[in-house]
């Protein structure tokens, strides 16, 4: 054989055991096997980081809401929980809500729900909202209580409702990650 044709050899074989090596693959994972692939969920808020407060306020949120794929018509189907805290020199208050609403676009998540404890007196039973803007390195946060200082303070709040993410997370604290809502439209 010359030089030539064992190229074209050796190159045909690599390409085969590529293609097989491919093939394999696709029906370990499922997608070429038969059985149906999972779908991605419709659109998810998880993660948990610290705000940054040049006064030191200590200030923790973690979000774990999810809306499944077979509910991607209805954000109001989401489910999970939210908590957050807020302490400054030994005093503050934490809070835990179970998720009524999640809505995300591109890197944009808005989630409400009604609080199911506190030690925040008056705050159990209270709908709040926050939105967070995934960017990576340094997330964003807002919340709907942003005006009234206290999520006891606010009246009624709709679901799906918040402020604009002003607030930083501190740096090498944590992070965020959204999952965007694809709806049919």
């Amino acid at each position: 054989m010359n030089r030539r044709t064992k190229t074209a050899v050796f190159g045909a074989a690599l390409l085969l055991t590529a293609t097989a090596a491919a093939a394999s693959a696709a029906a370990s994972s499922g997608s070429g096997s038969g059985s149906p692939v999972q779908a991605r969920e419709a659109a998810a808020l998880t993660g948990k980081a610290k705000l940054y407060r040049s006064a030191g306020d200590d200030i923790t949120f973690s979000f774990d809401a999810h809306l499944a794929a077979k509910d991607k018509a209805d954000p109001m189907k989401a489910t999970g929980t939210f908590e957050w805290s807020h302490y400054l020199n030994g005093e503050g208050a934490r809070a835990k809500a179970k998720v009524d609403c999640l809505l995300t676009g591109g890197k944009v998540a808005v989630v409400s729900g009604v609080i199911t404890s506190s030690d925040l007196p008056g705050a159990k039973g209270k709908r709040v909202g926050i939105t967070v803007h995934d960017l990576g390195h340094r997330d964003r946060l807002g919340y709907s209580w942003a005006s009234t200082g206290t999520p006891v303070e606010m009246k009624d709040l709709p679901k799906c409702v918040s402020s604009a993410p002003f607030e930083k997370v501190k740096k090498g604290t944590g992070d965020f990650s959204v999952t965007p809502w694809q709806p049919d439209l």
